[in-house]
């Protein structure tokens, strides 16, 4: 069955929803599912090079054809979610929600803020922990999206399952786009308690979208260069460094990044191997994505092309997981064919190279 899920391989922002955009486009998928919540913000860019960053809708809302959803799994706020449909004009023909899917209110945020978990583990604080604990303990159904007043009117009558089965059923492809990292993962990370409060598996983001395991095809993994995790004490980030030395070995201008969520500045840190293998053992990709590679020379973002180092690093990368990249990501926003822009084909690259943001 063609569904295909996109799965982070470290600690989040790793691109995906910058690949899940482009592999609904380069599918032509008819339906592009987001799950999880509000608590990781994915960016990618119109075909005008206008930047987004949905934190509740699939990147792929931009793609005036495709139908997005948000399954039982789903948890929503409302006040987010109103502001990117009213952004990019998307209208309820376009926009399907499981009448299960659970609610953010601004109680569960209240609540993450009371129990200073911004200072514990790094959160967020967009109440998703909260709504998953309520959620849980079972107290009432008016937190469900089929009773809230705003989320009514794009909620389906019945499971959303039912919608996305008949689609496959007619042989149209659906791609789920997952949120965060393995490294993030509730009961997989080595890293507990600072984790998500959910599983970041692709069999977890099957589950949410209510989908079986026997529908999917293709698993895309999604690497940095670089790996992040969020500011302060967020976790364990092996071989952290800083900015400075990230722009210094590019040989650009000082520059950090930030989230896309809270606008904190992100920690940095060389490539581990170690979180990468683990991500590939649970999740077990038929494709890899690594991205973000201009960070090992500013040149590839201006040329479009790997440098020599870069080829070298990269190739480096891939002899430390055992596997091969299928995408190479250059910049935010180029996407080109690799033979026109100097990836190497060598002996170790089996797979045709592409290149991808």
């Amino acid at each position: 069955m063609p569904v295909t899920v996109v799965v982070g391989g470290q600690y989040g922002s790793e691109g995906k929803g910058k690949v899940a955009h482009f592999l609904v486009r380069e599918t032509g998928a008819s339906i592009a599912v987001r799950v999880g919540g509000p608590n990781s913000g994915h960016t990618t860019y119109d075909r005008h090079g206008e930047r987004y960053i949905f934190r509740q809708l699939p990147t792929a809302a931009l793609e005036p054809e495709t139908i997005c959803v948000l399954g039982a799994g789903s948890l929503v706020d409302a006040d987010v979610l109103r502001r990117e449909v009213e952004r990019i004009g998307l209208s309820p023909e376009r926009l399907m929600i499981d009448p299960g899917a659970f609610v953010i209110t601004e109680k569960h945020k209240r609540r993450e803020r009371e129990s200073c978990l911004r200072e514990r583990i790094g959160s967020t604080l967009c109440g998703v922990g909260e709504a998953v604990i309520e959620r849980i303990r079972r107290t009432s159904s008016e937190s469900l999206a089929a009773a809230h007043p705003y989320l009514r009117c794009f909620t389906v009558n019945g499971p959303v399952r039912s919608i996305l089965r008949n689609r496959l059923a007619a042989g149209e492809r659906i791609v789920i786009e997952g949120t965060q990292g393995f490294g993030l993962s509730s009961p997989h990370s080595p890293h507990y308690p600072y984790t998500t409060s959910r599983d970041t598996t692709a069999a977890a983001f099957v589950a949410e979208a209510g989908l079986s395991p026997l529908d999917v095809d293709d698993v895309v993994l999604v690497l940095r260069a670089f790996p992040i995790r969020v500011e302060g004490n967020s976790g364990p980030l092996p071989l952290e460094i800083d900015w400075s030395t990230v722009a210094r070995e590019s040989g650009s201008p000082y520059f950090v990044e930030r989230t896309t969520v809270t606008g904190s500045v992100r920690r940095v840190a060389r490539f581990d191997p170690a979180i990468v293998c683990a991500a590939i053992e649970a999740n077990a990709p038929t494709s890899i994505v690594l991205n973000h590679v201009d960070y090992f020379d500013c040149l590839i973002a201006k040329t479009g092309r790997l440098t020599p180092w870069a080829r070298t690093q990269v190739s480096s990368y891939e002899e430390l997981v055992g596997r091969c990249f299928s995408w190479i990501g250059l910049s935010p926003t180029s996407l080109v064919s690799s033979p026109e822009h100097g990836v190497p084909q060598v002996p170790t690259w089996v797979q045709a190279r592409n290149t991808l943001f």
